[in-house]
Formats: structure tokens, sequence, C-alpha cells
């Protein structure tokens, strides 16, 4: 199986298992990463979403380019709900997503960390876009989704150019959490995860869905909107909860509805 799904504790663990080629995704992939995404946003119980590769060296490089099943014009015009992994343009999946990184990150690789919330990276992991160096352009999310992440010179510095960066500089230009080595990564995420999971669920998911939705609004338009995943937030069993129990001076029993 190209790509791994575990559920445990209210977290999902979804893992590109082709190390072999650098979890580059192929078109079988792509149809199972589609598959899962729509599995968890009809799953209740999951609450957050870690997103990681297999090995040592690469969390994603992008498409497989050494068997390519169509031209660039005929991968641009097929749909991939979703974007690049069914994940980079994602806008229907509430819950939070850690993306682990845990190497190259390259491509759609990285187009995928774009459309990640948080993302924790190993002192080894890189960043690139380089479409341009091959002929082709990030297509699924890359241009749209880096220049409104970055600075206009910083994103138009990577995209131009095909330019690769490391965790430090990721960092610094705001791209990555937290930057670790390679030993403690998987104990960073897991302390992220806890730092999710101690907040109720619906409100993360509200508060994903607002600032999601709302990017291109102006801060008066926003406020205004009554999203669905705002409202459920608001009328659960939840948010009575929360109040009770800092109240009660205990930690509060999230039951996600």
């Amino acid at each position: 199986m190209s790509v791994r799904l575990v559920i445990d504790q209210h977290v999902a663990t979804v893992t590109l298992a082709r190390p072999e080629a650098l979890n580059a995704v192929d078109l079988d992939t792509e149809a199972e990463l589609q598959r899962i995404w729509t599995e968890l946003e009809h799953n209740r119980d999951v609450r957050v979403v870690v997103l990681t590769g297999e090995g040592d060296r690469a969390f994603c490089v992008g498409a497989d380019l050494k068997n390519p099943a169509m031209s660039g014009l005929e991968y641009w015009a097929a749909q991939r709900p979703g974007g690049f992994g069914g994940i980079a343009l994602r806008e229907t999946l509430n819950v939070p997503v850690i993306a682990r990184v845990n190497g190259y990150a390259l491509g759609g690789g990285f187009e995928m960390v774009l459309g990640c919330d948080l993302v924790i990276a190993c002192e080894e992991a890189s960043f690139g876009l380089p479409e341009a160096l091959v002929g082709r352009m990030p297509l699924d999310g890359g241009m749209t989704l880096l220049q409104r992440q970055i600075p206009y010179r910083q994103a138009m510095g990577m995209l131009m150019t095909g330019r690769r960066i490391g965790a430090s500089e990721a960092l610094s230009m705001g791209l990555v959490n937290e930057v670790v080595p390679r030993a403690e990564l998987d104990a960073a995420v897991e302390r992220w995860l806890d730092s999710v999971l101690a907040c109720a669920p619906l409100s993360v998911q509200a508060i994903k869905q607002v600032v999601r939705r709302t990017s291109t609004l102006s801060a008066t338009e926003a406020q205004a909107l009554r999203l669905p995943a705002l409202v459920s937030a608001l009328q659960s069993e939840d948010a009575h909860e929360g109040v009770r129990a800092f109240q009660e001076k205990r930690k509060p029993q999230w039951r996600g509805r």
C-alpha cells in the first residue's frame, strides 16, 4: 500500500509509504490520498491529523516524474480535488493537519505542506518548488499558496528560480512552526498534538474553517459570516463543559459535540 492510515486516540496518521521513490506520488497514490481525506472528513472521532512520509530521506518529492502518466497540459486539465495529494487546497477538512516533515518536501510535497495547518520539521528537512527547472509549474497550490504565506519577494525568489531552502530558513520565513533534531521529531509532534487535543475539538474546527474561508475578505466581512462549524461549536455541549471545567478548576472532558 502506497499510503497508510492509522487512527488512534482521536489522531489520524497518514503516511506516504513509497520510500524507495522518496515518497513521490503516482496516480495510485493520488487516488488513495483522495479516498483517505474524504474518509477523514466524515469521521467525527478524528480530531487532528498528522501527515508524514516513510523513511529518513523524504517527506514527499512531489509527482513521480520517473513514470509520468500524462503531459503537463493534461496534468493541469485533470481534476484533483483539494490540489496536490488532495490536501494542498482542500477546503472541506476542518480538523487541523500537522505536517511532520522528515526530509525533502519538494514540488507537490511542498504544496502538501503548504496545505497543512502546523508544520514540524527535522533539521535536515528542505523545501522547494523546482518545477520551473524541468519546464513545469507548481500547478496544485504552489503558485497560489506560497505568496499568501510568506512575503512576495521571498515567494517569487523560490518560485522563479526553483531555489531550495533548509529548515532553519523556512522557520525564519514563517513556513514552519518548529525545527528540531531528527531524534526529537516525534516528541515535538507529540507536544503539538497534546496542545491541540487539549482544546475543544469543535472550537478548533471552527477556527480553521473561519480562518481558511475568510482570508480574502475584510475583517468586517469575515466577522459577519455565520459559518456552519462556528455555529456548531457555539451550540455544542463542549462549549458549556469548558466553562464548567474552568469554574470547577478541572480539566474539561471534551466529547466533540
